[in-house]
C-alpha cells in the first residue's frame, strides 16, 4: 500500500468522494483512505435533500453556496450518469417546508424574509392552505400551508456515493476501504499516512472523514469542534403517488416508498432508533397526509449528522501544516457539485471565492457557541 500520491482524501463519504471524484478530473494521482463499514457514517443514513429553504438565516454566505451548489447539482448528476450509468435520482420541482399551524407558517415566513434580505437571490412562495391543497391533494385540509422554494430538490443518497465512488476509480483514483489513518506525520515532501493496512504519502493530504476530522485536524495544526447530531428516519413500503415535492417531514422516492425523518437528537455517538421518537415524526407525518395510516413502515434507522457549534461549515488550510486541507458540513449531499467542482483548484494551489471566508476555524476561537 506504500505508494505517494499528489493528494489523498480521508473520508469516504459524499463529502470526501465529491471532492477525490473532482480532483480526479485534474488528472494527477488521488486516492481515498475509507474507515470500516462499522463506523458512524453521515452519507448512508442521509434523507437526501438537496436544501436551500433556511440555510444561511444568519450567514448569508452559507444560502449562497447552498443555491450555487443546487444550481450545479442537473449538470453534476448528468456528468455522473454519463460516465457510470447511474442514476442518482435527482430531481429539483422545489421544495416545501410544511407548516401545520398558522403561528409556524408566520414564523416560517418571517424567516424567509430575513433570509432574503441577507441573501436577494433567493427566492421563495408561501402557499397558504388552498394553495397547498391545490398543489398537493394528498395535504390534510387542517395544514396551515407551506413555505415553497424552487431552488430546492433531492436525490438518492447512496446512489450518488455509489456514482462518485465508480466515477473516481474509472478516473485512476484509488480506493482504500477499511483504512481508517491512525495518525498524520509530515515529511520532506509533504505527509505519512498511517492507516491499519499501511502507510501512503501524499503532497497534499485532505480531511473529509466527519467526526474524525476533530481528531485528526488537531494533528495538523487545525481546531475543528463537532457535535454528532441524531436524525432518524422512516421508510414505508412503496404507495402509489403522494406527493411531487420533497419536504421538511418527507419525500417520495423514485421507487415510490415514503422516508420520514424530521428530528434532531444531542446524545452522543449514539446511532440507535427511539420508539417515541419514531412515533412523533409518524404522527406530524399523518397530521399532514391522513393516506399514510395504512402504509406500512419497512425500514427504520438512525445516523449521526456532523454539526460544527454554529451549524455552518469548515473549509480551511493549515498555517502549520501547508498542504493540509479541512472540509467539515453537515449536508454532504446538498454541497456534492459545488465540492466537486470548486474545491480541486483550491486543494491545488488556488483561491477560494470570497464566499469561503466566513467557514475558516478561525471563527471557533472567537465565539462563544466554541466551547468542548
Amino acid at each position: 500500500m506504500s505508494q505517494r500520491y499528489d493528494v489523498v482524501v480521508i473520508g469516504g463519504g459524499i463529502v470526501g468522494h465529491a471532492i477525490a471524484y473532482g480532483l480526479s478530473q485534474k488528472k494527477i494521482s488521488v486516492a481515498v483512505c475509507d474507515g470500516g463499514d462499522g463506523d458512524f457514517r453521515a452519507s448512508r443514513g442521509n434523507f437526501g435533500l438537496v436544501w436551500v429553504q433556511g440555510k444561511g438565516l444568519t450567514c448569508p454566505p452559507y444560502n449562497e453556496l447552498s443555491r450555487l451548489a443546487s444550481a450545479q447539482w442537473q449538470d453534476f448528476a448528468h456528468g455522473l450518469q454519463a460516465k457510470t450509468g447511474i442514476d442518482c435520482g435527482f430531481r429539483r420541482p422545489g421544495g416545501l417546508n410544511i407548516c401545520l399551524t398558522p403561528d409556524a407558517l408566520a414564523r416560517a415566513e418571517r424567516a424567509m424574509r430575513q433570509l432574503q434580505q441577507g441573501s436577494p437571490r433567493f427566492s421563495y412562495q408561501v402557499w397558504n392552505a388552498a394553495t397547498l391543497r391545490q398543489r398537493v391533494p394528498a395535504i390534510a385540509p387542517r395544514v396551515a400551508g407551506a413555505i415553497y422554494s424552487p431552488h430546492d430538490g433531492h436525490a438518492n443518497p447512496l446512489l450518488t456515493l455509489r456514482a462518485l465512488s465508480q466515477a473516481f476509480v474509472q478516473a485512476g483514483g484509488r480506493y482504500f476501504p477499511a483504512a481508517p489513518v491512525s495518525e498524520i506525520q509530515r515529511d520532506a515532501a509533504g505527509f505519512i499516512l498511517h492507516t491499519s493496512r499501511g502507510e501512503l504519502r501524499a503532497a497534499r493530504v485532505v480531511l473529509a472523514a466527519g467526526l474524525e476530522n476533530t481528531r485528526l485536524g488537531a494533528q495538523v495544526g487545525l481546531t475543528i469542534p463537532i457535535e454528532p447530531v441524531r436524525g432518524q428516519v422512516m421508510v414505508t413500503e412503496r404507495l402509489a403517488p403522494l406527493i411531487d415535492y420533497p419536504s421538511n417531514m418527507l419525500r417520495q422516492t423514485q421507487e415510490g416508498t415514503v422516508m420520514i425523518g424530521d428530528s434532531h437528537e444531542h446524545v452522543g455517538l449514539n446511532s440507535d432508533t427511539r420508539p417515541e421518537i419514531l412515533r412523533g415524526m409518524a404522527q406530524r407525518a399523518l397530521t399532514a397526509f391522513p393516506a399514510l395510516a395504512d402504509a406500512r413502515i419497512v425500514r427504520t434507522w438512525g445516523a449521526l449528522r456532523i454539526m460544527t457549534p454554529d451549524g455552518l461549515p469548515v473549509y480551511d488550510t493549515s498555517a502549520s501544516h501547508p498542504g493540509a486541507f479541512a472540509v467539515t458540513c453537515h449536508s454532504g449531499v446538498t454541497l456534492a457539485a459545488l465540492h466537486s467542482t470548486i474545491l480541486p483548484g483550491w486543494i491545488l494551489g488556488g483561491k477560494l471565492d470570497h464566499l469561503f471566508e466566513a467557514f475558516n476555524v478561525q471563527r471557533f476561537a472567537l465565539s462563544p457557541l466554541a466551547v468542548g
